[in-house]
């Protein structure tokens, strides 16, 4: 399946969602989460805000932002900056995504644990994003744990990949975790 087509396959899957079960689906994921021994050994966490029809983040954001260092990227020309989680310094920023606001950026080498959204992702860990190839870019430049995150009609049996795509480590959907390294 070419790329195009994943991508306007699983956005019509997401918008049939009820809001019960992206609630649901977002409990059961973060609780496998929760559970993997590389969420419970970082201190340092990129998460992402989430679109309305991505797996929500926003109550796992809140239930353990006083437990963990949390940060959010932002968009700067065609890469992304990371910055400390602080719900009360959000603004809306490219792409309409809630991004965090300050100078206080941080090194990619200091975060442990990246959570990743995407379109997609296969049983080997690759991922397929929006096409602009962000997180790409980012993830190339850490050595972290990389975890990606979805509901489990996103896990394919495979999807295309180009030199430049950088794989999952864990792949968790509401049914658990695929440990890929």
């Amino acid at each position: 399946m070419e790329k195009s087509e994943i991508r306007r396959k699983i956005k019509a899957l997401r918008s049939m969602l009820l809001e019960t079960e992206k609630l649901s689906a977002a409990e059961e994921v973060f609780a496998h989460l929760e559970n993997t021994p590389a969420f419970m050994m970082a201190e340092h966490i990129l998460m992402y805000h989430s679109l309305p029809d991505e797996l929500s983040t926003h109550r796992f954001l809140s239930k353990w932002g006083n437990r963990k260092h949390f940060y959010l990227p932002r968009v700067n020309g065609v890469n992304l900056e990371i910055l400390p989680y602080d719900e009360t310094r959000l603004e809306l920023g490219a792409f309409h995504i809630e991004e965090p606001t300050g100078d206080n950026t941080v090194n990619p080498e200091d975060i442990e644990l990246i959570v990743v959204p995407a379109v997609a992702y296969d049983k080997k860990g690759n991922r397929l994003g929006r096409g602009k190839g962000f997180y790409d870019r980012l993830l190339s430049a850490t050595r972290a744990t990389k975890v990606g995150v979805g509901y489990e009609f996103q896990i394919l049996d495979e999807i295309p990949v180009e030199p430049h795509d950088v794989k999952m480590d864990i792949v968790i959907s509401q049914n658990g975790c695929i440990i890929i390294r």
